[in-house]
């Protein structure tokens, strides 16, 4: 039941999804950054990716999907552990995008 209520409160499906993508903006000390990264998970309001940039949760944020070259802004929504170098980044769109992500359907926004 606990995993019912966990779905429940999702604002979108997630869905595993492999998309290359350019993420920049500003890392810490205020130095620009340009990293070329791809997603494990994404959703109508975002996506999970991988990233060496030491970044900030609220942090400002523009994502490039490297294949249609289609931009959105987002912000840092969560950061996990630091693995390796790198760090997974939720990154949250500022406005809904289902239409970002290439499937034929996408999760409701």
């Amino acid at each position: 039941m606990l995993t019912l209520a966990y779905e429940k409160q999702r604002r979108s499906r997630r869905l595993l999804l492999k998309v290359p993508l350019v993420v920049s903006g500003e890392a810490e000390g205020k130095e620009a950054f340009r990293e070329d990264t791809f997603t494990l998970v994404v959703n109508a309001h975002g996506a999970l990716v991988v990233l060496a940039a030491k970044l900030a949760v609220g942090q400002k944020l523009l994502v490039m999907n490297a294949e249609t070259l289609e931009q959105r802004e987002g912000t840092v929504a969560y950061l996990g552990s630091p693995y390796d170098g790198l760090t997974k980044v939720g990154i949250e769109f500022t406005q809904p995008a289902p239409e970002f992500w290439p499937v034929g359907s996408l999760p409701d926004a």
